[in-house]
């Protein structure tokens, strides 16, 4: 029986990938760089996900991710900006679009008090701390653990070690962590010894390479397997 689930936020229970869009296009309009069209949206996520997905490998820092990111993404569109600049409107622009995935807030919400909830997630610190805010997902979760406060990133055993030190005291095996990502949520589950529920919603390939003990295309499915457990 589970006693304890941690919840990734980007993606799983906000839909990241619209606050990306609408942040994106909103900076290019503030500098002044034109139009910023579906297709830019679209490689500069890819360019993104590589460079968060090298952190998560431990090939560069995160620093770095917020350098390189648009570094190259600027080259690729052929635009003359400062990086860092567009980065930091870009990351101060990601709280102005909060949304849900699914019905992710009345489902933690049903959930509150039934189990603990903790949210772990790689984001910037304060940027992390105001859509907690703003979504109030602030009042359902019972912790919040933020890779720029641990100084460690989802996957890295360093990260959910911390995690399981400052949870409620409970078996490995009555922990399941949720999460869209192969890369940090199942990798990182792996790595600590936790049983994962992979949200893939939209059909992905399951690989051969982790244990995924439970897969679900929409996160209301979830009730079903703590109920059934």
């Amino acid at each position: 029986m589970f006693k304890v689930i941690l919840w990734d936020l980007d993606n799983t229970i906000l839909d990241f990938l619209l606050a990306e869009k609408n942040s994106l296009k909103a900076a290019f309009r503030e500098l002044g760089l034109g139009k910023c069209t579906d297709n830019m949206v679209k490689l500069y996520s890819s360019i993104n996900v590589k460079h968060w997905e090298m952190l998560e490998r431990g090939e560069i820092k995160k620093k770095d991710v917020y350098r390189l990111r648009f570094q190259e993404f600027l080259n690729e569109i052929g635009k003359d900006a400062n990086p860092s600049e567009l980065n930091e409107l870009y990351e101060r622009g990601i709280c102005d679009t909060v949304e849900f995935i699914d019905d992710s807030f009345k489902i933690l919400s049903f959930l509150k008090g039934k189990y603990k909830q903790y949210c772990v997630t790689n984001g910037r610190k304060d940027v992390q701390k105001d859509r907690l805010k703003i979504s109030k997902l602030d009042t359902v979760f019972d912790g919040v653990f933020i890779s720029d406060v641990i100084g460690y990133e989802k996957p890295n055993k360093g990260f959910f070690d911390y995690v399981l030190k400052h949870i409620i005291p409970c078996k490995k095996d009555e922990i399941l962590i949720i999460g869209d990502s192969l890369t940090s949520d199942m990798r990182g589950g792996n790595n600590a010894g936790i049983k994962c529920c992979w949200f893939n919603p939209n059909g992905k390939e399951k690989p051969c390479d982790l244990i995924i003990d439970y897969e679900i295309k929409e996160l209301s499915e979830i009730r079903d397997i703590l109920e059934n457990e």
